[in-house]
């Protein structure tokens, strides 16, 4: 064999800045010039093997292209446009890395901790809670208190996040806002931090509304006085409830009863229920919402107590309003005005009396839960969804 079969066989591949080398090693003896006599090299082998040299060799000049492409990119980028970029990015990894570090352990725990001492209390401030199934106040249903954080990440992944700031924070430190409030607001079921907080709000807060009301005061009136003739016939007609005092009697017919519509209630007073429908901010999708006729009888004394948030304007319309009545909301008194709308916070402590002759006759009032004005639609749209009646 010639001294050129004896030396290795290389294949040489140069492809501009990128040298790719294969040595074919032969096995040697002792000298490095001797072939061992059993050996044949595998033709085919070396054939398949330079093939995929130049596969590999034309794949990195595609990668170096590339790389060269994209460096010359950002090369020719605007600095200040790079620069944007590159802080939203970081910011967008701050907030996803906020997010996951807020989330809490068990979304559920503080929420549970409010319900369980709700529920050891059984009566508080001396309000005797009704205990009804459908009560969103007095039971504290585990099936909806428990998914509040649920409701809320389900309503965020179908719509987004943004603008849920508040309703996050509310829920995940709920149990240390309402156990560090003071004693003169303390909402039962759900507390929205960072709102404004007055114990009466001034008419210009919900001005339309308010202004339709009174306008429509005599129709309302009106309606009321048909179906209060029931009561010359029997104790406590079909639609109408009866509420726990410690004297006197206090009576409503709720038209919407915790975001729910009553039919035949509304059958009974057909203007006043289209009338809610003008109205731009009654709650008529989330359990906070009501729209009822209150009826209390002289001698009626009605319990301090708190509402269940403060999500919330309570307008009551004065219909009939004798002598010697009174609201008292977070220690200040005041009267209501017949044709007249009153605004308040009811998840400050307050309480309602009649003290009135029987022949002056009963205290009505129509009463519609608004949202307050400082709740945004954003969150308004959310928190219709988490306190969904029936969630």
């Amino acid at each position: 064999m010639s001294k050129e079969n004896r030396q290795n066989h290389v294949v040489l591949f140069t492809n501009s800045s990128i040298l790719t080398r294969m040595v074919w090693a032969l096995p040697r003896t002792s000298s490095p010039f001797c072939i061992a006599p059993s050996y044949k090299p595998d033709r085919g082998w070396i054939k398949m093997s330079a093939e995929w040299l130049i596969d590999w060799s034309c794949l990195l000049n595609g990668l170096r292209d590339l790389i060269a492409g994209c460096i010359q990119a950002v090369r020719d980028c605007n600095s200040l446009a790079l620069t944007t970029v590159i802080c939203l990015l970081l910011l967008f990894a701050w907030y996803c890395y906020r997010v996951g570090k807020d989330q809490p352990r068990s979304p559920f725990a503080t929420v549970n901790l409010l319900i369980q001492s709700s529920e050891a209390k059984g009566l508080q401030n001396g309000f005797a809670y009704c205990h009804s199934r459908e009560c969103v106040r007095c039971t504290h249903n585990d099936g909806l208190n428990q998914k509040l954080y649920h409701n809320l990440q389900e309503y965020a992944k179908r719509y987004s996040w943004s603008g849920m700031g508040r309703i996050h924070k509310g829920i995940r430190e709920q149990g240390r806002y309402l156990n560090n409030r003071p004693s003169i607001q303390k909402p039962e079921v759900f507390f929205l931090p960072d709102l404004p907080t007055l114990p009466y709000f001034p008419r210009d807060a919900q001005k339309h509304d308010v202004e339709l009301l009174e306008q429509n005061f005599a129709t309302i009136l009106s309606e009321f006085e048909a179906i209060y003739k029931a009561f010359s016939n029997c104790s406590l007609p079909q639609g109408w409830k009866i509420n726990s005092t410690p004297s006197g009697e206090w009576f409503t017919f709720y038209l919407v009863n915790q975001g729910v519509t009553i039919p035949a209630n509304c059958k009974k007073c057909p203007r006043t229920y289209r009338l809610l429908g003008n109205l731009r901010t009654f709650i008529s999708n989330n359990v906070f919402g009501n729209a009822c006729i209150s009826v209390l009888t002289p001698g009626t004394v009605i319990t301090e107590h708190y509402g269940p948030t403060n999500i919330r304007i309570r307008c009551h319309l004065g219909l009939r309003i004798p002598g010697n009545c009174e609201l008292v909301v977070g220690g200040e008194p005041q009267c209501w005005a017949e044709g007249h709308c009153l605004l308040f916070d009811d998840s400050f402590l307050h309480t309602a009396f009649h003290e009135g002759s029987a022949e002056e006759g009963p205290r009505v009032i129509f009463m519609v839960d608004l949202w307050h004005p400082n709740v945004a639609a954003a969150e308004r749209q959310a928190l219709d969804s988490i306190f969904a009646p029936g969630r």
